[in-house]
């Protein structure tokens, strides 16, 4: 059985990550997977991930130990490769992931979607400011960072302004379904 690979992209300061939690925790016990990603950037608020040193990002990526990698906002981002032996498996991996490495995940998992999470201007600028990850120069370059794949088929646009209960069930809704279409082959 295979599984699919479903993306998450979208702005900083759309609610990924927020979305992604509340999907996680009402699809637990199931054949669903949300890995952690690995970020050269230190632990702190608002996002779960493997905090790595720039050096040993390096080495785990030269030695094949991630899936997907891309660079953004001066840091490098991964995904484990374990993600491809899971979807072999025939589990539904969902992991928010950089708009620039979108044309490369069908040849990464074989079966991709890809859902965009969106929010408007005031939105953005408001969480982004809130979480007090970035200085105001950072923050200034998220929010001003083009989208790399702006041009790029999704599955799914979930416009993230109201409730996080909104936004939350319309991404449960569309994976059931992915996790639905991947059991019927």
């Amino acid at each position: 059985m295979t599984g699919a690979f479903v993306a998450v992209v979208g702005p900083s300061g759309s609610g990924k990550d927020a979305v992604l939690d509340w999907a996680r925790t009402r699809l637990a016990g199931s054949r669903f997977l949300f890995p952690r990603r690995v970020i050269t950037r230190p632990s702190g608020p608002g996002e779960d991930h493997v905090p790595v040193a720039p050096e040993a990002f390096a080495a785990a990526e030269a030695a094949g130990r991630f899936a997907l990698t891309w660079r953004a906002h001066g840091l490098a981002y991964g995904v484990p490769v374990s993600v491809s032996e899971a979807i072999a498996d025939g589990w539904v991996v969902v992991a928010n992931v950089s708009r620039e490495v979108l044309p490369a995940l069908e040849g990464a998992f074989g079966r991709a979607h890809t859902v965009r999470i969106t929010v408007s201007d005031e939105v953005r600028r408001a969480r982004i400011a809130a979480r007090g990850r970035e200085n105001s120069a950072d923050a200034q370059a998220r929010l001003d960072r083009p989208d790399p794949a702006p041009g790029f088929r999704v599955d799914l646009e979930i416009v993230n302004d109201g409730t996080l209960e909104d936004a939350g069930s319309l991404l449960v809704d569309f994976l059931r379904g992915v996790e639905a279409r991947t059991l019927a082959r």
